[in-house]
């Protein structure tokens, strides 16, 4: 079981599911549109973002990475409502496997986080004994894939 522990007291808590998300803006064109949407899901507390890096990669190739406390005070201020708690939990090597698959001339968003809304269950299975047998994200190219054969098969579709 993972754990955090605080400066402030010896006491652990279990963490929900961990992610991590790399969002690719071609022509460094990230206006930040999707911030506001972020900033709700860490509000609502159905997420906890843990760390954050922004990774660009200009015209001729080269790469470049920005964590959250290297940049400027705009980009910080749009940030703040995020919470992000720098973890570090993105390494060099994350971000240079991510260098290597971006288009030159883009930027990319990478962020880990925490599935908050998802520690309670956890902590629910795991007393009573319960183990993960599997666990797998469906891509959703492959759910609009199976919708689409259903629908043309004439099965309902919502």
């Amino acid at each position: 079981m993972t754990t955090i522990k605080t400066s402030q007291s010896a006491t652990a808590r279990s963490l929900g599911p961990l992610d991590i998300l790399v969002l690719e803006f071609p022509g460094n064109q990230f206006k930040g549109e999707i911030l506001h949407n972020l900033h709700e899901l860490v509000a609502a507390g159905t997420i906890r973002i843990l760390d954050l890096v922004i990774i660009t990669k200009n015209q001729a190739g080269h790469v470049s990475a920005l964590e959250l406390n290297e940049l400027g005070v705009k980009a910080s201020d749009a940030l703040a409502p995020l919470h992000v708690s720098i973890s570090q939990l993105i390494t060099r090597e994350d971000i240079d496997a991510v260098g290597a698959e971006l288009d030159n001339n883009s930027t990319a968003g990478v962020l880990v986080f925490e599935n908050t809304w998802a520690a309670k269950t956890k902590q629910a299975m795991l007393a009573a004994n319960g183990k993960v047998v599997m666990y797998e994200r469906i891509p959703h190219e492959i759910v609009q894939e199976a919708l689409a054969d259903l629908a043309a098969l004439g099965a309902p579709v919502s």
